[in-house]
């Protein structure tokens, strides 16, 4: 916790700052408010405020959620970056189907967005992987995600192989990982409130116009 958020729990008793809802009007998007809320979450010295959760369904029916870091969004969706032998991408390719959940306590606000996926090209895939540091290039050829390890030793060993192996040059994509895209259907943003009486503004995107509605806490 930053020394910023020490002091905002301090005063509001660990219950963080409620904000207004903004004023809505015609040329309000989902997305426009998004970009809002994210950025007060970055002016609120929230650490990593683009963490969010993701939620995956197989053909098993299990729903899996782990935590990612949002890398880019736009008018197109949400980009994260993975391994596509993780237990997400298998999940995900079995059913497109995709929620991800921003939570910022400190504003007592979550943003919930509906969605399916899509890859992002290579040539994104290839900018974001480059622009990671040497180590995190060397890891994502080096970890067998979701796979069960042989040995104590086995990711070492491999961070070595890979680290003696691409010695002096750079370090090409991996076949085997690159970005998802979660194009949104439904944007949730909610809004605490005292008595439990919150906030919660939807957007259903597959409507033309977006179709915006409020929800009972």
């Amino acid at each position: 916790m930053t020394f910023l958020e020490k002091i905002r729990c301090l005063f509001t008793f660990g219950q963080g700052v409620a904000l207004p809802m903004p004023e809505l009007d015609e040329e309000t998007t989902p997305l426009a408010l998004f970009e809002k809320w994210f950025n007060d979450a970055n002016k609120a010295g929230i650490l990593l405020p683009e963490s969010m959760s993701i939620s995956t369904c197989g053909h098993d029916g299990q729903p899996k959620s782990r935590m990612v870091l949002l890398k880019a969004y736009d008018e197109q969706g949400f980009v994260f970056y993975t391994n596509y032998g993780s237990d997400k991408h298998q999940q995900l390719s079995e059913n497109s189907k995709i929620a991800i959940l921003f939570h910022w306590g400190v504003l007592q606000r979550q943003v919930r967005i509906e969605g399916t996926i899509e890859h992002t090209s290579k040539e994104q895939s290839e900018q974001y992987f480059h622009s990671r540091d040497r180590g995190s290039q060397i890891g994502a050829w080096a970890s067998h995600q979701s796979h069960v390890m042989t040995d104590n030793n086995e990711l070492k060993n491999r961070v070595q192989h890979f680290t003696e192996k691409f010695k002096g040059q750079e370090i090409p994509l991996p076949e085997f990982w690159g970005g998802i895209r979660v194009v949104p259907t439904y944007f949730e943003f909610w809004q605490g409130r005292a008595s439990r009486l919150h906030d919660r503004l939807c957007f259903d995107v597959t409507q033309t116009p977006n179709q915006v509605f409020k929800r009972h806490p």
